[in-house]
């Protein structure tokens, strides 16, 4: 763990008051760097082998399975429970009380009476007393159309069609992966000084890669009770290209702006990426690898499938910006200053999105350059007061670092227009309209931006009549201040923590704050329920657990399937590629 500190800042960083507004964060991508691509290479180089121990499922797919982790350092265990859900239990709001599948990870090894105490409080999730040994706890369910559709052609002996895939892309999808500490697991202070899992969400995202390889197995289980003589297994093109979904709603908010040094980590690694990159020059090697690689992202794009009107429209104009760039591109030579030429080109002919695509696809050209950074997610969060700072000197650190908090009007509807509270019933963040929805008592101190502007209000006021006084002095007149006050004085120090944006206006949009963090995580297939909820898929074109430990590519090769395809069938439903 570091301190979330500024060191070495590359001359080419691009300013905060560029990227933390919130459109653009909400227009990012997943890169190299985000968190599954950066265990998934941590798993090939160290060839993690991940090895089913027990598989004991009925006809119907129900019972226990449990997954052997083993890594050059330790060794972890993946127990997953399978039970029957009737369609009135089926949903995925908070509030469900059961799932077609439960799991917990947990460290070292599973004795019988720890699967016994795991097997009578892990399906109940929350309201079980969990193990102080488990890393993190989940639940899952089916997509239940895909599943029914691949179990069928696996079944009668045939590929599924990859377009299922390309539609929904997951047979299973999450809705929640809880680690660091809830319900009596383990806290991540644990995990600081292990190799394993020492970088942000670690643990959380190998216990998914493991259920989709519980998805695979059960499938091809499922295919061989219902018709032996003919089922066939899936193939691994298909077994790639199948990834593990998630139902994120406005639960992710609160971390956004309760951890904001950690935030500062996040974005201002992934900015040095680029800013490293901007400085080197351009090869026509690679050029050629950009092209490919904006190829294929446009192919992903074009493939990507949502029922919402506005992100389809946001997906086509993407689209089209790439292929634009994809011509300007052709019609340039590789020079030393092609990148920072088409930094400024998308900039001027390309959508947010876009923009901020082209420099996703940059970060991949050189993983010897950036590939470090992933080291530099973590940090230890402590938000130092200085009481004896002059209050004046804190009245310039909001001018001079949070100016941008300063255009909040207290007397404007627009500018309060909404709050967040959190709901008793759903036990998570909620939105509502003020003034006009219940909740505001229960109000949520998210809206950065109107208390820091608030805060900047009394203090202005304090100095006229106290313009020699410390800020303990400020304090103690305002002593509901000390929290933001804080907050200024540590967050002022790191330019990328703050999201630059007055939460409660009107035309705020909760959706930027979600892809923001999942870009992090490492988000596909971004698809938008409503303006406040959203499925996504992870892991889907990752390799394989076989193939960490048998590798018939490189380690290059394997770390390269950002934006999958939809695999090619052949007229016999076999799909080309490498065979099982």
């Amino acid at each position: 763990m570091i301190s979330a500190t500024v060191t070495s800042t590359p001359d080419s960083l691009r300013p905060a008051s560029e990227v933390m507004k919130l459109e653009r964060l909400g227009s990012m991508f997943a890169s190299r760097l985000s968190f599954v691509r950066s265990l998934m290479r941590k798993m090939i180089s160290e060839r993690w082998q991940i090895v089913n121990t027990v598989f004991d499922l009925d006809s119907e797919g129900h019972g226990l399975a449990i997954y052997r982790i083993t890594t050059p350092a330790n060794c972890y265990h993946c127990v997953v429970f399978s039970r029957n859900l009737t369609p009135e239990q089926r949903t995925d709001r908070v509030i469900a009380e059961a799932w077609d599948v439960t799991f917990a990870m947990l460290e070292g090894e599973v004795e019988d009476t720890l699967l016994e105490q795991m097997e009578a409080n892990v399906p109940l999730q929350e309201a079980g007393r969990q193990h102080p040994r488990v890393l993190v706890l989940s639940r899952a369910n089916r997509s239940l159309r895909n599943f029914s559709q691949f179990v069928d052609a696996l079944a009668a002996g045939r590929q599924p069609d990859p377009a299922w895939l390309t539609a929904v892309g997951y047979l299973y999808r999450t809705t929640a992966v809880y680690g660091n500490g809830k319900f009596g697991i383990a806290d991540f202070a644990r995990l600081e000084r292990n190799p394993d899992f020492n970088r942000p969400f670690a643990a959380q995202m190998l216990a998914v890669y493991v259920l989709r390889q519980f998805s695979i197995e059960q499938l091809n289980h499922l295919a061989r009770v219902q018709s032996p003589q003919h089922a066939v297994p899936l193939h691994s093109e298909l077994e790639r290209y199948l990834g593990i979904g998630n139902s994120t709603g406005l639960g992710m908010a609160p971390f956004l702006i309760n951890h904001p040094q950690l935030i500062q980590q996040w974005v201002y690694s992934r900015e040095r990426a680029l800013a490293y990159v901007r400085k080197e020059p351009a090869t026509e090697q690679t050029r050629t690898r950009l092209r490919a690689l904006m190829a294929r992202a446009l192919k992903h794009l074009q493939q990507s499938q949502t029922e919402d009107g506005e992100q389809s429209l946001r997906n086509q104009e993407t689209a089209r910006s790439i292929a634009e760039s994809i011509d300007w591109l052709d019609r340039t030579p590789a020079h030393p200053e092609l990148y920072e030429e088409l930094i400024q080109w998308a900039r001027s002919h390309c959508s947010l999105e876009a923009q901020e695509l082209v420099n996703t696809l940059l970060i991949e050209l050189y993983p010897d350059l950036v590939d470090s950074l992933d080291d530099e997610f973590g940090c230890r969060e402590t938000m130092d007061l200085q009481p004896d700072m002059k209050a004046r000197q804190l009245k310039n650190l909001i001018e001079e670092k949070f100016d941008w908090a300063l255009s909040y009007r207290e007397d404007s509807a627009a500018d309060n227009y909404w709050f967040w509270y959190r709901s008793v019933e759903k036990e998570e963040p909620r939105l509502g309209v003020r003034g006009s929805e219940s909740g505001a008592e229960k109000e949520l101190s998210l809206a950065i931006g109107p208390r820091i502007s608030l805060c900047y209000t009394r203090l202005t006021q304090f100095l006229e009549h106290n313009p020699n006084a410390m800020v303990v002095e400020f304090l103690l007149h305002h002593p509901g201040q000390k929290e933001c006050v804080r907050r200024i004085q540590t967050m002022g120090e790191t330019p990328y923590g703050e999201i630059r944006a007055n939460l409660w206006h009107k035309d705020m949009k909760p959706m930027h704050l979600l892809r923001t963090k999942l870009s992090f995580f490492g988000a596909s297939r971004f698809d938008p329920k409503s303006d406040r909820w959203v499925r996504i898929t992870l892991f889907q074109g990752a390799p394989l657990p076989r193939e960490l430990v048998h590798p018939k590519r490189s380690l290059e090769q394997l770390d390269d399937w950002g934006f999958p395809l939809e695999p090619e069938l052949d007229d016999n439903r076999k799909v080309y590629g490498d065979a099982q």
